[in-house]
Parts: structure tokens; C-alpha cells; sequence
């Protein structure tokens, strides 16, 4: 859809616009708000945090965009020996500082609150409308985030922030601009949840036609027989059941070694990092090229036919593996890579194998093994990890197993890309429908509402 134009445009005084309305006029935040830090009660008063009644807000709270609950409450004795301050409802609260992204991000008030010293309150005054500011801001992140060096560690001030200029539209013009923007990013963002949502139920589906054609096999009449491993249950009768042990011959690795973060050309050499299996499918370009000085330390080259294990990772990572299909004889593993070697003797498909390796239960086991004094990363021994036992018929069974689950994997691939591609448009839509908003390249004052279904697919 095609939105109006206002008549005339002139060239402002805003730093992040090249044009605006003829009408509409302009300034810094200075002139149109007050702007003042929070405070952090003192931790080690554990009273300050017991039974308080005053809504108290951290960093993260911006992430929720609308704030409607605190992340704690503090006593009144606590606000009284800080340096927190009411934030009136309705108002906004920016992150100065801040882990990830949070820098810069913006939510807006539904309850009266105070909040942390590293986020900065916004309280309009009547000249402009909380919720259009929030849009003109929220529209505007990487450039306020660039004020204080982009996405370095370096944080925003107040009189950064005090300085961010905006267009101001007429009172009634932006509560029509922010009721518009509203109304439209809400429906995108159904939009957007139903293709999230049939994204994940394609991983489901995925996750089922791996699991269903290595433990059941591809004959649903196959006559079956108990597995005698609890998880696996029942298996066709003609199956086996080994442990991994029987299967691979040795897991080697690789050695830690200095290597920059841009990966390495084909005439040079690169070291795995441990995100090369974390989609559970190979992604050599997933490396680090190393180090001149360092090139004598590198061993074990990826080589074609071997799975590659993650033996030290988060929770839902370590044990995460992924099938090698050709050599790269100039990528190495480093020390928390396992490389697996197979006994020639031994009538196993690795491919077969490395399906299993990403079914639930089997993900399971590794989880009962693994062991860490950290919750947020983990790892798993050789010997732990070779004991899991593992169903698998003879070796022909094996390759058409694993062209099924190809042919069944390549269809729901179409899916799931045709489904992030609409996510991708659509988060480009709401983006680009924002900023054109707040900024007046189009006119959207006494806008009907539209379908947004239609418009997206115009």
C-alpha cells in the first residue's frame, strides 16, 4: 500500500533526518523533558530488598518495551538512602549501560517506578507525547547507541541523551502517529509470532522424522523386539544394539592455539570454532584463521567421514555433533573439538550415526553424563560418552535410512526458509513503517485501518 505524502517538506535541524514536514518543528530532548538517573539501593542490606513496596527496575527491563511489572521492590528506607527517584507513569526509560543489546533500547512506563543507575528516565512534557517519543527513540537505537561507540562496552550519559534531537509533529499529530504505529506493528507482530510459531513446529517435525527412521526404521509392519535400553524401547527385531565404544575406534582432538576471529581463505589455515556443530549439520566456515607463529601446534585435520563432537559446551550444547561430508585438510580441531575415527571392521554409515547423535533421547543421555561446576558450561568424558548405546540395522538399511531422512529434511527445509524469509519481510516492514512514521515521509493522520495481510502482500 501506498501511504499520502504531506504537502510540503523543509530541511531540519535533526542530525538522523534529511527532511520533515514543513510544519512540524524540531529540538533536543533538553527542551522537552526532564532526563535523570535511577539509583541502586545497597545490596548488602538485605532489608532494603525484604518485603518493600516500592517498584524498582533493572536494566533488563527495557527488553519488555511496555513495562508493566518491577523487577523487585524496595523498602522506603531504601529509597530514602539511594539515589532512586519516582519515574510517573507513562514515561520512558532508557538503558544507558547494559549486557548484548540493551544499550540504548527504550520501553515505555503502564506503572509509576523507580529504576537502576544505568538507565536514564525520560518524562515529557506537554509539548511531546510519551508514546511518539518512544517510536521516534526506539526507531533511532544503533544511532543513540553510536554515541556512546556503537556496540563497545562504552555507555550512554545523561547529557547524551539530553542531546538526542527529535521532530515535533503537532500534540495531535503524534498521538495519531503513535496510535497508528501501534495499531500496525501489532498486527505484524501476529504476523510474525504465527510464522515463529510454524517455524518451530517444522523443528518438530524434523526432530520426529530423525527420530522415528533411526530407532523404528522406514517398514512401519517391521516385526519388533524389545531393545532391552529403557530409552530406545522397542527396535525392529533384525536391529542391533552397541554401545558407541563398539562402533569408534578413538576420539581425537586438537589443541588450543592464538588465532584472529576472521576465518581463514583457502590457502590458509583455520581452527575450528565449537559453533561448527551447533545447527547440528557442519559449517566449516565456522573457524579461525591462526597465526603464522602457531601453524607448527595445529594437529588433527577434518577430514571427510569422521562426526565432529562438541565435548565441552553450555547444557543444551555439549555432545552436539555434526557429520563431516568432504576433507578440509587446511581446517584443524582444537582442544574442545572430539574428531571420531572408525574401525574399518566395523558395518556402521557415520551419517546414520550422526542422525541418531541429534534424537532427544540420545541428547538425553549426554545430559545425564555431563558434568561441570558451572551451569553454563559443561562437558562430557570419552568413556561417559562412549558407553551410550546406540540401534542400527545392517549397513545397506543404514544408507537408505539416511537418504529418506535427507529427501524428509530437504521438503521441511523448503518450508522453514519460504517461513524465515516472511519473518525477514515482515521485521523489514515494521522497521521501515516506523521510521517512515516518525520521520513524516508519509502521512498517516486519519489513517483507516488497513489489512495488514494485504498490504505486506502488495
Amino acid at each position: 500500500m501506498k501511504y499520502a505524502k504531506y504537502p510540503s517538506y523543509k530541511i531540519p535541524n535533526v542530525e538522523w533526518l534529511d527532511t520533515q514536514p514543513e510544519q512540524w518543528s524540531d529540538g533536543s530532548l533538553r527542551w522537552f523533558a526532564k532526563i535523570y538517573a535511577g539509583g541502586t539501593p545497597s545490596k548488602t542490606n538485605e532489608a532494603y530488598w525484604q518485603n518493600g513496596t516500592i517498584p524498582w527496575l533493572n536494566s533488563g527491563s527495557v527488553n519488555q518495551s511496555l513495562i508493566t511489572q518491577a523487577s523487585a521492590f524496595i523498602t522506603n528506607d531504601a529509597y530514602a538512602n539511594s539515589s532512586a527517584k519516582w519515574i510517573p507513569a507513562g514515561s520512558l526509560v532508557i538503558a544507558l549501560a547494559g549486557q548484548g543489546k540493551t544499550k540504548g533500547m527504550v520501553a515505555q512506563l503502564s506503572i509509576e517506578a523507580t529504576c537502576n543507575q544505568s538507565m536514564a528516565a525520560i518524562v515529557p512534557n506537554s509539548n511531546l507525547e510519551p508514546r511518539f517519543l518512544y517510536w521516534w527513540l526506539n526507531s533511532n537505537y544503533q544511532n543513540i547507541r553510536n554515541m556512546a561507540g556503537g556496540d563497545l562496552r562504552d555507555g550512554l550519559n545523561l547529557e547524551m541523551v539530553a542531546s538526542i534531537q527529535c521532530p515535533i509533529p503537532s500534540s495531535s499529530e503524534q498521538i495519531q502517529i503513535a496510535a497508528f504505529l501501534d495499531r500496525e506493528t501489532a498486527k505484524i507482530d501476529r504476523l510474525i509470532e504465527k510464522q515463529q510459531r510454524l517455524i518451530e513446529l517444522l523443528e518438530e517435525k524434523r526432530q520426529a522424522a530423525i527420530s522415528n527412521a533411526v530407532t523404528k526404521g522406514l517398514n512401519p509392519d517391521a516385526p519388533m523386539k524389545v531393545s532391552g535400553v529403557e530409552w530406545l524401547g522397542e527396535i525392529p527385531s533384525h536391529w542391533e544394539v552397541k554401545q558407541l565404544k563398539r562402533l569408534i575406534k578413538a576420539l581425537e582432538s586438537g589443541v588450543s592455539v592464538n588465532a584472529t576471529d576472521v576465518p581463514a581463505t583457502a590457502s590458509e589455515y583455520g581452527v575450528l570454532k565449537t559453533s561448527c556443530v551447533y545447527t547440528r549439520f557442519f559449517r566449516p566456515e565456522e573457524n579461525k584463521t591462526v597465526f603464522e607463529e602457531e601453524l607448527d601446534r595445529l594437529k588433527c585435520p577434518v577430514r571427510a567421514g569422521s562426526i565432529i563432537i562438541s565435548r565441552m559446551n553450555t547444557p543444551d550444547l555439549v555432545g552436539a555433533s555434526a557429520f563431516v561430508e568432504l576433507d578440509h585438510e587446511n581446517l584443524f580441531l582444537p582442544d574442545r573439538l572430539w574428531q571420531t575415527v572408525f574401525d574399518d571392521s566395523v558395518k556402521v554409515n557415520p551419517e546414520y550415526l550422526s542422525y541418531f547423535m541429534m534424537i532427544k533421547s540420545f541428547r538425553e543421555q549426554i545430559s545425564l553424563y555431563a558434568a561441570g561446576t558451572s551451569s553454563s558450561m559443561q562437558n562430557i568424558a570419552q568413556e561417559d560418552y562412549l558407553s551410550i548405546p546406540v540401534c542400527f540395522p545392517a549397513l545397506d538399511e543404514q544408507t537408505q535410512i539416511v537418504e529418506h531422512i535427507k529427501e524428509q529434511l530437504g521438503k521441511l527445509e523448503s518450508l522453514g526458509s519460504k517461513a524465515n524469509k516472511t519473518v525477514e519481510l515482515l521485521r523489514e516492514r515494521r522497521t521501515a513503517l516506523i521510521s517512515a512514521a516518525v520521520t513524516g515521509k508519509i502521512d498517516v493522520r486519519d489513517q483507516v485501518p488497513q489489512d495488514v495481510e494485504k498490504v505486506v502482500a502488495s
